[in-house]
């Protein structure tokens, strides 16, 4: 038999037992709408039983609660980190392509379709009435507005490029913060659990850390054991790795830089674009993650031949400044650049605007004489003006000279004349001059809308069409991606929650279960303080 107050110390122990289990209830219970928080119990054990004083066996001496332990599946953590990094990728290319988008503002009655059909449009106006000066009026201002939709848009992706390189600056920073914030929990734990405990919520908070990390880059985490602890535990660090290399290696860290490039990546580019790596000075490639996303966005470019790898900002700039090179060219000169064996040859007809003659109210140069020679688009100077006829050719007197001069024409400079935006009347419609009825010039003009040779795609409208099909269905696509990880990381976060989550139902059911242990090695304690009394106080009286 044990000493006299065996039985009091187990009931002491069951108090303990029970008391500690309704704080990790309570626990659990407050931090029910904690982001990230893994619910919580308390481990309980048969504490070590003692030998009988006269050998008949083991008697028992209650229970402990040896450890309070986190409910956590790390495959499903390491599960969410993966399917996160493509969201995150696909999340910001489904934003930025649905703002390109909304750039080139199609289908409506300010997108080029519409801008292109008033044009000619007004050509085919102008060509009923070669002499009205109203009818050239209008076919000026809709070439101005040609010209700005192309100015506008290509102003705006330089701004949406732009923007998005802070961006990436942005997610760099944050993605530097978040790996400190690591560090430092990483050495709180670390010295947290040299006694063998277990740093639950500080662990919970790091998981929180990654799951942001995991949107923003391809980061893989993971505890690493490095050896044992002197006690014979597995002495474990805890890594964050980028495309193969340390970003947080336990205490230690290598932080993420971005510096400018000295030369453009694209033509197309604007200045001082950031280029993202090591700030050790060693090179980095981002494969996912809003970073991914953004930069594809920013720098996606044509590949070896022609071929995509992704169609970003850089894709659509240069295929418009393709197209108002080629579309100038064949207005003005009446020749089309053919990208099958980069040959100068004329169109169908070999007609352009620089072919005619214009209208002279003033009859100085005959009633259609003048504008022999005028370009009706040329490109805005160093100083924001239109660029006159001469000013733009530069002295270039051949074909291949003058040719080569609409190399310099961007989306972004492409303008009437100078001539024309001063004089309409130097609009041409006759290929002969003194003909005020001769339309030859014009007609030749308006038939280049159906010219199916100026594009690969066909016509201006064919290839316009094209490229914003390109886009609608870029984007499409990046929202259907966007819509499929939603549901994989949606799904993945729910078994997350239904496992490491706090029901409310559950702990108020061992708040039940627990209160009345407690109450139970409560209403012990009392016996045997009542079996005591009898035996001290009142045995033998």
């Amino acid at each position: 038999m044990r000493g006299s107050f065996f039985g009091l110390n187990v009931a002491v122990r069951g108090l303990f037992t029970a008391q500690r289990s309704l704080n990790v209830v309570n626990h659990n219970i407050n931090n029910i709408n904690t982001p990230g928080y893994s619910r919580q119990r308390a481990v309980q054990t048969a504490s070590r039983p003692a030998a009988a004083m006269d050998g008949t066996g083991m008697i028992g001496t209650g229970s402990n609660v040896i450890s309070q332990e986190r409910v956590r599946d790390e495959y499903l953590d390491f599960k969410y980190w993966s399917e996160n990094i493509s969201m995150g990728e696909w999340k910001a290319k489904t934003e930025l392509l649905s703002e390109m988008e909304v750039t080139f503002n199609e289908p409506s009655e300010s997108g080029f379709t519409k801008i292109l059909s008033d044009f000619f449009n007004s050509l085919q106006e102008l060509a009923k009435d070669p002499g009205s000066e109203a009818a050239r009026a209008i076919v000026r201002q809709r070439g101005i507005t040609a010209a700005k939709y192309f100015n506008s848009t290509a102003v705006h992706f330089e701004k949406m490029q732009t923007d998005l390189n802070m961006r990436v600056r942005t997610k760099v920073e944050e993605l530097n913060s978040y790996a400190k914030q690591v560090q430092q929990l990483n050495r709180q734990i670390y010295i947290a659990e040299l006694d063998g405990s277990s740093a639950n919520d500080l662990r919970d908070q790091r998981t929180v850390l990654v799951d942001r990390m995991s949107e923003i880059a391809n980061i893989d985490a993971s505890e690493v054991v490095y050896g044992k602890l002197p006690d014979g535990r597995p002495d474990k660090h805890f890594l964050i790795t980028i495309s193969g290399k340390t970003l947080v290696d336990h205490y230690q860290i290598s932080e993420l830089a971005v510096e400018q490039r000295t030369s453009k990546l694209n033509e197309e580019d604007v200045d001082g674009l950031y280029e993202v790596g090591w700030a050790d000075g060693n090179t980095l490639e981002i494969k996912g993650g809003e970073l991914k996303g953004y930069l594809d966005i920013r720098d996606g470019k044509e590949g070896m031949n022609g071929s995509p790898i992704y169609k970003g900002i850089p894709f659509y700039m240069r295929k418009m400044n393709q197209f108002v090179q080629t579309f100038a060219k064949a207005f003005n000169e009446g020749y089309i650049d053919r990208n099958t064996d980069y040959t100068i040859q004329p169109s169908e007809d070999g007609i352009g605007h620089t072919d005619g003659f214009g209208a002279d109210p003033d009859g100085i140069d005959g009633p259609m004489g003048a504008s022999t020679g005028i370009r009706f688009f040329t490109m805005l100077g160093d100083d924001g003006k239109p660029l006159s006829t001469s000013e733009f050719i530069d002295g270039e007197t051949t074909i291949s000279g003058i040719i080569s001069r609409y190399d310099k024409l961007t989306a972004k400079n492409f303008s009437l004349s100078e001539d024309i935006v001063l004089d309409y009347n130097k609009i041409a419609a006759s290929d002969t001059d003194m003909e005020i009825g001769n339309i030859e010039v014009l007609n030749s003009l308006i038939a280049m809308r159906h010219n199916k040779t100026m594009f690969s795609e066909g016509g201006p409208e064919d290839f316009m069409k094209s490229l914003i099909s390109t886009l609608a269905i870029d984007a499409q696509q990046a929202e259907r991606y966007t819509a499929n990880q939603k549901a994989i990381v949606h799904q993945i976060s729910n078994r997350r929650t239904s496992f490491s989550g706090v029901s409310l139902d559950e702990e108020m059911t061992n708040l039940v279960k627990f209160q009345h242990a407690y109450n139970a090695s409560a209403k012990m304690i009392a016996t045997m303080g009542e079996i005591y009394d009898t035996l001290i106080n009142k045995l033998g009286v």
